[in-house]
């Protein structure tokens, strides 16, 4: 058994009309609850109706971080060892049919990467690959992973899904965990953002958790594309698979990641727009539907954004990111995956999270992520 067979009995239809008809007192119910919050209980935290309780998801989620996590947030930077793609993904840049100049880096330029990363003083480095099997397939990795492991206390990859086997072999590599994003629940939408290469194949993706978990890696790391689809529909499945992995997997740690669609070379960021305000509203729902849950907040969002929202739920942020191959100290052209938004050094980030504490004062949240910073999208809290 795999979460297919229960991803197959879910009717997303059904779902979405579930989310988008409760009310005002189904959210204060379910604020009310003391028990463990069922994904019922989480899809109404995350429809439209929740959306005027921010104040209350704010606080509740503020408070359940500090409890759950104390004053601690880990940063951690993705070193990117690759750009080259076998994959048509219609919102990322390193898709095979853009005309950019590929690159997988050498054994040295991957040492004087991390040497270059190091110099900050990270000790977690997410290792990040285009999906090529050919050019950066498993054999790459390990050696990637035996170059960098002197370096990092953790080391985590983002690469194409692998078998069990494999996935295996790398955790005797030192691997601590694997993040994979589905990008969209919605089968027929993935297939049209996927139409060519492995990609493609949705199911075997959404497969992938399962052999992560079944190779026993210490974390597995969920997330879909903001943007692509109905972001409440999106999140209401995630918040069904990760139910279920947590269930049979549960010797395994979970994280959440809350990538937004952002420019990138040949992309159409399409109408489909999630809102800062949105996003505020997803985190703190996923916060109190799951206390033990890491929550990461990536560069591709705002400066203003994150500093905001760190201490309403986040633990875990990247800083000084570079989406480039070799961007740390080995090239500088343009080959990068997306555009990055909070452009702050490690050494800005890691003040300003100082700076600002980890207290939030939870008073105009509304406002401080509602008009023209949404677009005007967000209603106002009565």
């Amino acid at each position: 058994m795999s979460f297919v067979e229960i991803y197959n009995t879910l009717r997303l239809e059904e779902l979405k009309a579930f989310i988008y008809s409760r009310s005002e007192n189904d959210v204060a119910d379910v604020l009310g609850k003391e028990k463990r919050l069922s994904e019922w209980d989480f899809m109404t935290l995350l429809s439209p109706a929740a959306g005027k309780f921010i104040e209350d998801l704010a606080a509740c989620s503020a408070a359940i971080t500090r409890k759950r996590f104390g004053n601690v947030i880990q940063l951690y930077i993705p070193l990117y060892l690759s750009n080259e793609c076998t994959n048509i993904c219609t919102y990322c840049g390193f898709s095979v049919t853009n005309k950019i100049p590929r690159i997988v880096l050498t054994r040295e330029q991957i040492k004087k990467e991390a040497e270059a990363v190091k110099a900050y003083g990270f000790e977690h480095l997410l290792l990040v690959t285009g999906e090529s099997s050919r050019r950066a397939g498993v054999e790459y990795l390990k050696m990637a992973l035996e170059v960098v492991n002197p370096y990092f206390s953790n080391l985590s990859i983002e690469v194409q899904p692998l078998k069990l086997n494999e996935y295996k072999e790398l955790r005797e590599y030192s691997v601590h965990a694997v993040l994979v994003y589905q990008e969209t629940y919605h089968c027929e939408s993935y297939r049209r953002y996927h139409p060519r290469g492995k990609k493609s194949n949705f199911e075997y993706r959404l497969e992938t958790p399962d052999r992560i978990g079944a190779a026993g890696m210490h974390k597995i790391g969920l997330g879909v594309l903001l943007g692509l689809e109905d972001w409440r529909v999106d999140a209401a499945v995630m918040a069904v698979h990760l139910r279920y992995l947590e269930q049979r997997y549960w010797r395994t740690k979970y994280s959440v990641s809350f990538p937004r669609l952002r420019p990138a070379e040949g992309v159409d960021l399409g109408t489909l727009s999630v809102t800062e305000r949105d996003l505020l509203q997803l985190i703190c729902a996923l916060r109190i539907f799951d206390p033990d849950l890491e929550l990461s907040l990536s560069t591709r969002e705002s400066a203003y954004f994150r500093d905001h929202v760190i201490p309403l739920g986040i633990t875990t942020v990247s800083a000084g990111s570079r989406t480039d191959p070799g961007g740390y100290s080995v090239l500088k052209k343009e080959l990068k995956q997306f555009e990055i938004d909070d452009s702050r050094s490690p050494l800005e980030v890691a003040e300003a999270i100082k700076r600002i504490g980890l207290e939030p004062v939870w008073k105009d949240w509304d406002r401080a992520f509602g008009g023209e910073r949404c677009g005007g999208a967000a209603a106002k809290a009565s």
